[in-house]
């Protein structure tokens, strides 16, 4: 297909990588990471009977830090489990039985296997890269799906698959609603200006091997995510990190625990109380981290902007009114928003 795939190019001398995937000092986690400390991000007890006090710590969360994690979110762990095994099989697959579920070169979809998302950054003649292999699926609303990009072996991919976005429907209705209850709107505001019913499920894989220098390397770099908002599992291979005054923290793993994170158009929607969360990952240089975080998106030609009820003349519109694809379009090509 005449494409490098980061699984091809990445092996070298033993204790070398390449240099494109090699990052600039103010970048590289050897450096720039503090040690010795784990981020504590607020963790939020989703079964709490307390309403109230359920709004406030998740309203106080998306305020303050933008990345938060829920336990008792009642999608079982086998769920999960089964999640995580179908992903990390196909990714061992062979490279061929990978690249039949490639996003073909001409598509202007984001879905299939080691698809390309920014426009990489040039330093001299060098291209840099993340130290990341992926795959993306939409897996809700069904009329969405697309099963072409949907692997066939493992042969569970598709139920396992599925029964997450059956169980991941009903912590997207609660946490939108709450999110929605936060602002001091009505509880179903937020999931109406997120699209309603049309709200898009754009699950991605991180697949990021064992990197010989993980103290020069990134898997991804920092950035903040687009959607609306982000829930992520993560294998037990440490790697998350967040930007807290201006320092990057390793965040502490909680088993079975969603990750969520802000996204952009929620910050924009929410006219900034809620503040969009910057974060990257890291490789280890013995184990394999996989990630899968689930992107709550409005359709392309979705238009979002801050919400009417949340501007006035003492608190005026913060960020300009556009259709979803035309905010990404900017976003992929770094043109200013």
């Amino acid at each position: 297909m005449g494409v490098e795939r980061f699984e091809v190019i990445a092996p070298k001398p033993e204790g070398t990588i390449p240099d494109e995937f090699i990052r600039s000092e103010n970048e590289q986690p050897g450096i720039t990471t503090v040690r010795g400390k784990v981020l504590e991000v607020p963790t939020i007890d989703f079964s709490d009977p307390d309403e109230q006090k359920l709004i406030r710590q998740i309203a106080e969360a998306s305020s303050n830090w933008g990345m938060y994690q829920i336990v008792n979110h009642d999608i079982p762990s086998e769920a999960i489990r089964n999640l995580q095994a179908v992903g990390k099989e196909f990714f061992e697959l062979p490279q061929k039985e990978k690249e039949a579920y490639a996003k073909p070169l001409d598509s202007d979809s984001i879905e299939g296997y080691g698809t390309k998302l920014f426009k990489e950054v040039s330093e001299g003649n060098v291209t840099k890269k993340g130290w990341v292999d992926h795959m993306f699926n939409k897996i809700w609303p069904p009329s969405v799906i697309n099963y072409q990009f949907w692997p066939k072996n493992p042969p569970s991919y598709r139920e396992a698959n599925e029964e997450y976005a059956k169980h991941m429907h009903k912590v997207v209705e609660k946490l939108l609603r709450l999110l929605s209850l936060g602002l001091g709107l009505q509880g179903q505001e937020l999931k109406k200006a997120s699209g309603g019913d049309d709200l898009i499920y754009l699950l991605k894989i991180n697949y990021y091997p064992p990197c010989p220098r993980p103290d020069l390397a990134l898997g991804v770099v920092a950035h903040t995510d687009m959607s609306i908002v982000t829930i992520l599992v993560p294998n037990d291979v440490q790697g998350l990190q967040a930007c807290r005054d201006g320092r990057w923290y390793d965040v502490k793993y909680i088993p079975n625990a969603l990750v969520i994170h802000i996204g952009d158009q929620m910050e924009i929607m929410s006219n900034g109380k809620y503040k969009g969360v910057l974060h990257r990952t890291t490789v280890n240089k013995d184990k394999t981290r996989i990630s899968w975080p689930v992107f709550l998106e409005p359709p392309a030609d979705h238009v979002i902007g801050p919400l009417p009820q949340l501007v006035n003349q003492e608190n005026p519109p913060k960020y300009k009114t556009k259709t979803y694809g035309e905010y990404v379009y900017c976003r992929l090509n770094k043109i200013p928003q």
